[in-house]
């Protein structure tokens, strides 16, 4: 596959918009004084830049790859993203189960990307 826009911008977009959404869904677990209306509030707002983000992602890499390629590589990204701020704003220990979990997936992905298999005999 050659290397254009189509086939870049959607990784750089997803891994943007991924921080967006991963601070929305677990930034929170650090401000636990705060009334959860406003938690709610605060991670909606910064969902809608993952929106901004992700949207353009989909419409822009559909010209290079198909929504199940797209989704997938949402996925590792999302993985990649939290297994980053888990272990450096939150502070996690990443385990060995985790390493095997998050390969276990990126082999899942592999399958994915390769195409149809051949069918048998």
């Amino acid at each position: 596959m050659p290397i254009t826009v189509a086939t870049i911008a959607p990784i750089f977009l997803l891994i943007a918009s991924n921080i967006f959404m991963t601070f929305a869904w677990y930034g929170h677990l650090k401000v636990e004084h705060r009334p959860l209306w406003l938690i709610v509030l605060v991670s909606w707002g910064i969902a809608f830049f993952e929106y901004c983000l992700a949207v353009p992602a989909n419409r822009i890499g559909r010209a290079a790859y198909s929504p199940a390629e797209l989704k997938t590589m949402q996925e590792v990204i999302t993985l990649a993203v939290f297994a980053v701020f888990s272990i450096t704003f939150l502070g996690e220990r990443f385990t060995l189960n985790h390493a095997v979990g998050f390969a276990l997936i990126a082999a899942g992905a592999l399958f994915v990307f390769l195409g149809p298999l051949p069918a048998g005999p």
